[in-house]
């Protein structure tokens, strides 16, 4: 079952207008740190001074201006992962782990339907999660390589899976003519009855494209929409100035416009002995699949207080996916599922003077939890219980 968990109040102080940002910095999908699994448990925990400066946040606005939020953290709690699992053996330059497990979904069926209809695409590159009606969780270094916002990200969009029609363009029966079609037939009826031709003779062509037609409706295409604000908390700041940790590398965006789809549900993130299921499961757009939605699951193979140590096949462009647990709970036919936390990529660390890699997640901590359903709500009203 869920292990529910009483979740600390982020409170709003205070509210600052900062310079316009410039929005130069290259999008970097592939980061180096130099905190390892070993130094991440030598951290010490956090006080409450610290956590208070740690997850202020700055937000963004689609205009360019920006603001930093103070906040206050009532009811916090130390919470140390503790951890359980014997050490594997440190796989060495890759990103793929033996035979590549990753599943291209193909089926318009699933595409389309929860839960890999939440998998969204970030017009920087990353990929990114839907945790509301109007909001998306990525990953903070989609957005700002921690001294700039990335080149585009003024004018973010999130794309949101849609499967090509059939007809690519084709007019449904009974549907209304277009304005160019009404227009030249108030003008000049030749001319509309020209504009006819034309729109029978494509679809004819799209006919006789046959099997090549049908294989392009399997891939996604994508509905995009403007980012209204972005929040990142200010911890992803100074973690990457300082090259402490990655432990806040996660951010939230506000979409201009609701969508109307199923979105997935926040959780706290158990430690591996407590995990429901013991398998976790992401979606993403990965950079060698193109224009293919990639599905895989996995062990956490290791864990600190604020990440999880994983092997799942993944290449760039999965970042910013949400990881999520599935749990069919009792007398229940249909499974439970809940983001635990945010894949912020493919890692190199130093370890005993060796460039070591593995994949790692940014863990939903009870603070994050919080501050993320803060983002989402406005208020804590409905973040008491994770």
């Amino acid at each position: 079952t869920w292990h529910l968990k009483k979740i600390p109040q982020i409170v709003r102080e205070r509210t600052f207008s900062l310079d316009s940002p410039k929005f130069e910095a290259k999008t970097k999908l592939e980061l180096n740190s130099v905190c390892g699994i070993e130094c991440q448990r030598k951290l010490p925990v956090p006080s409450l001074s610290d956590l208070k400066s740690l997850l202020s946040y700055e937000t963004v606005f689609e205009n360019g201006t920006r603001t930093l939020t103070e906040v206050n953290v009532l009811g916090a709690v130390a919470d140390p992962a503790t951890n359980t699992t014997t050490r594997r053996p440190l796989r060495k330059k890759r990103q793929i782990y033996g035979t590549d497990s990753r599943f291209s979904i193909y089926d318009k069926r699933f595409m389309t339907n929860f839960p890999f209809n939440t998998a969204v695409k970030i017009s920087t590159g990353c990929s990114g999660i839907l945790v509301s009606p109007k909001h998306v969780l990525t990953a903070a270094h989609c957005l700002h390589n921690g001294k700039d916002y990335v080149k585009g990200s003024k004018r973010l969009r999130v794309g949101l899976m849609k499967t090509k029609s059939r007809g690519n363009g084709r007019k449904r029966k009974g549907a209304k003519r277009s304005r160019r079609e009404i227009s030249a037939a108030k003008e000049d009826p030749k001319a509309a009855t020209e504009l006819r031709r034309r729109y029978k003779g494509d679809e004819r062509k799209q006919r006789g494209s046959g099997r090549k037609q049908g294989t392009s409706d399997r891939m996604p295409s994508f509905q995009w929409t403007r980012v209204k604000s972005t929040h990142i908390p200010k911890g992803w700041f100074k973690g990457v100035a300082g090259d402490i940790a990655l432990d806040y590398d996660y951010a939230v965006l506000e979409l201009k416009r609701p969508h109307k789809r199923k979105y997935m549900e926040l959780g706290i993130s158990p430690t591996i002995k407590m995990m429901p299921g013991s398998m976790i499961h992401f979606s993403g757009f990965d950079n060698d699949r193109s224009g293919q939605l990639v599905y895989r699951f996995c062990s956490i193979s290791d864990e600190s207080n604020d990440l999880f140590y994983q092997y799942c096949d993944a290449e760039p462009g999965s970042t910013g996916s949400g990881i999520y647990l599935r749990l069919k709970e009792p007398n229940k036919k249909k499974w439970k599922r809940k983001i635990i936390a945010v894949y912020s990529g493919h890692q190199w660390v130093d370890i005993n003077g060796e460039q070591q890699d593995y994949n790692v997640a940014v863990r939903i901590t009870p603070l994050k939890y919080a501050q993320i359903c803060f983002w989402i709500h406005g208020n804590d009203e409905n973040c008491t219980q994770g």
